[in-house]
């Protein structure tokens, strides 16, 4: 799977593949909400299902961004660019989001 530049993914094999694990174990939780509301769990086992996705979420996030930042130190005309980087104010605005 390649995932757009521009947007501050990973570039290298390594980060981008996890990336991809850190977001199946997303999905592989949030497959256990769904199963544990179909299934009238408690509110206790529901609501620690969805602070395991959404830490999962947050790491596959912050890793996104991580890489991003690594690869705007390693290349700064690359990023300043727009041309596929991503300039230091805009790594800024995506960390806030996630914060």
């Amino acid at each position: 799977m390649t995932t757009p530049r521009g947007a501050g993914a990973p570039a290298q094999p390594d980060a981008q593949r996890k990336v991809i694990n850190r977001l199946r174990r997303a999905q592989g939780q949030l497959n256990a909400v769904i199963a544990a509301v179909e299934a009238d769990a408690s509110c206790r086992q529901v609501v620690t299902q969805l602070a395991a996705v959404s830490s999962a979420l947050d790491r596959a996030g912050f890793a996104i961004i991580s890489t991003a930042m690594q690869e705007c130190l390693t290349d700064p005309a690359g990023a300043a660019d727009g041309e596929g980087g991503t300039n230091p104010e805009e790594l800024e605005k995506l960390f806030m989001m996630l914060a």
